[in-house]
């Protein structure tokens, strides 16, 4: 079974720092939504910072738990935390001043940390030398991971199992990112193209209203 590529120690520190550097976008992109949406249901101070920290870290914790990487990377680097209670702190200062936030604003947070999370949870799969397979459905889980869990902590039904192709699309964009490294592509150009395929897709689903066939009721 295909697996990543073998490279040497200098790519390997390149590919280690660009997957560093996507994490923390993902983790900062992910806890002002998550932070968002905490303070549309109406939580108060101490459970958006909560929520931000649980959206914008929930699925990488789980991943790095997945592949033995523990304790998950989110705890041993002071740099998620931080960035996860930034963004929660963030919205908390300037939550007042913004007024209503659109609700478009916040799908399209949604997706973009979906897709960031996506390619660098795939990303990090194969860096550790995961087989294709594992780095897909390591990818899509690390992208909803984090919204599941806060869903769940405001007692509805998860996105995933909800919402018009949005594991899909992740699943998608870790697929893009697969196919381009199978195809020689540099790791920053496949990253790049999961992430543009499962946002697109994720924004496209939302504006055309696309929706995966229903299980007819027996």
């Amino acid at each position: 079974m295909w697996s990543a590529p073998t490279v040497d120690a200098s790519s390997r520190g390149t590919s280690l720092a660009l997957l560093t550097a996507g994490d923390l976008a993902g983790t900062l992109v992910f806890a002002v939504e998550g932070a968002l949406t905490a303070a549309r249901a109406g939580l108060d101070v101490f459970g958006v910072l909560v929520l931000a920290f649980a959206t914008a870290l929930g699925g990488g914790l789980v991943r790095d738990v997945l592949l033995g990487a523990v304790p998950p990377l989110a705890i041993r680097d002071w740099r998620y935390a931080t960035t996860a209670f930034g963004g929660g702190v963030l919205v908390v200062l300037v939550s007042g001043p913004l007024g209503h936030v659109p609700p478009t604003l916040l799908l399209a947070l949604d997706a973009a940390g979906l897709a960031l999370f996506t390619v660098t949870g795939a990303g990090k799969a194969l860096s550790v030398g995961a087989p294709a397979l594992t780095a897909l459905l390591l990818g899509a889980m690390t992208g909803v991971g984090g919204g599941t869990i806060r869903d769940l902590l405001l007692a509805r039904v998860p996105l995933v199992l909800r919402a018009d192709v949005y594991a899909v699309a992740a699943l998608v964009g870790a697929g893009v990112l697969l196919a381009a490294r199978r195809w020689g592509a540099s790791a920053v150009l496949a990253a790049s193209l999961g992430a543009v395929a499962c946002f697109g897709l994720r924004m496209l689903a939302v504006l055309q209203h696309w929706r995966l066939p229903s299980v007819p009721v027996p």
